[in-house]
Formats: C-alpha cells, structure tokens, sequence
C-alpha cells in the first residue's frame, strides 16, 4: 500500500514537471529564435525541453506501468508505446530549434547573409512545430487509453477519467486543427491540460484508492 501511495504521488510530480520543463524551455527557445539572440537561452530552453521534459515523461510512463497491466495488458502497452512515440517525436522537434545554432554561425555572423538565414530559420521552426503537433496527437490518443484504464479500475473518482477522455478528445481535434492552419490548438488543449494538473494534485494529496490498488 505505502509503495503505491509512492508511486501516485511521484506521478503526480513527474506530470507537473513535464509541464513546467517543456512550457519553460519552449518559452526560452521561442524568445531566443524570435529576438535572433541565438545563445544560451536556446540551449538552456533545449536542455529543459530535450532532456528533462523526456526524463519525466518517460518516467511517468514507467512508473504507472506495474498498476495498469493487470489492469488491461494490451491498453497498458498501448499507453507506454503511445508516450514513448510521442516523446520521441518532440524530441526531433527539439533538434529542429537546437540547429539554430550553427545555422546563425554559418550564415547570419560569417557570411552576414539575413535573407538566407531567415528562410531556413523559418523552416526549422515549421520543422518543431509539426512535430510538436503530431507529438501531442499521439500523446493524446495514448491518454484515452489511460483514461480509459483509469475509469474501468476506479483508481481515481469516475469524475477524473470522464474529464480526460472529453479533454483529450478536444485535444485531439485542436493538434489536428493546427496541421491544417487553424490556429486553434492552445485554446482546445485547456480542458485536457486542467485535467491533467487536477489529477496531478489528486494523486500527490490522495493517491489511489486504496482498495482498488492492493487489489491490483
């Protein structure tokens, strides 16, 4: 029982760490590229977003897995393989910004060309952005697997579950939406991304109901 409370509450914090890591670290990247100050704030922006932000992700991942296979093994792999992919995926996009760097020592310093360097800086950004979006795409389809395990288990109030699957599902629509030029992602990922603080904050205050967890 204490081992479970264990692993609610570091879900828990991990979940809103990777919020904080990859909200903070695409705040810093966005003002470096945008200011065309190419330094250490996009590396530090990176390092949040590449490093820490999968450390987390990966990690919550990892620890939810020994209470969702009983549950349903097929859905569980499903979750982790969905996480991971979309992980990876932001990953790339992240790499797509780091390259910023030699791109302004090759171009916009050396050879004082600020035509040449805007266009493919552009395209770099573009390059993240759709990763970013497919990322989150697959991020949610992997949430409706786990809000579905999380509602048939009763591991949380039946509240938390229906909420996350309607949020994801507008989530969804919202990344969608943006790879066809509708700029309406930020505003369609709020229910999701409320859904997830609140069930953060249950699980570090709370933690699984006690009855369900022993059982599985």
């Amino acid at each position: 029982m204490k081992s479970q409370k264990v692993i609610a509450r570091t879900f828990g914090i991990f979940f809103i760490f990777t919020f904080l890591s990859y909200g903070i670290g695409s705040e810093l990247a966005n003002t470096a590229i945008g200011s065309n100050a190419i330094n250490n704030t996009l590396i530090v922006g990176v390092i949040l977003m590449a490093i820490f932000h999968t450390i987390f992700n990966v990690g919550l991942l990892v620890l939810m897995q020994p209470i969702l296979k009983p549950i349903n093994e097929i859905l569980s792999t499903g979750y982790l393989s969905a996480g991971i992919a979309a992980t990876v995926t932001l990953l790339i996009g992240n790499i797509f910004l780091l390259l910023h760097i030699p791109l302004s020592e090759t171009l916009n310093v050396a050879n004082g060309n600020p035509e040449q360097y805007e266009m493919l800086s552009k395209l770099l950004f573009n390059g993240n952005f759709y990763a970013y979006q497919l990322g989150m795409t697959i991020w949610g389809i992997g949430g409706l697997m786990f809000c579905y395990l999380l509602y048939v288990s009763k591991l949380v109030p039946k509240v938390f579950p229906i909420w996350g699957i309607i949020g994801y599902l507008i989530f969804i629509a919202g990344t969608i939406a943006e790879l066809f030029g509708y700029k309406i992602g930020v505003q369609l990922s709020l229910p999701g991304g409320l859904f997830e603080l609140a069930l953060s904050g249950w699980l570090i205050v709370k933690g699984f109901r006690p009855t369900v967890a022993a059982t599985a």
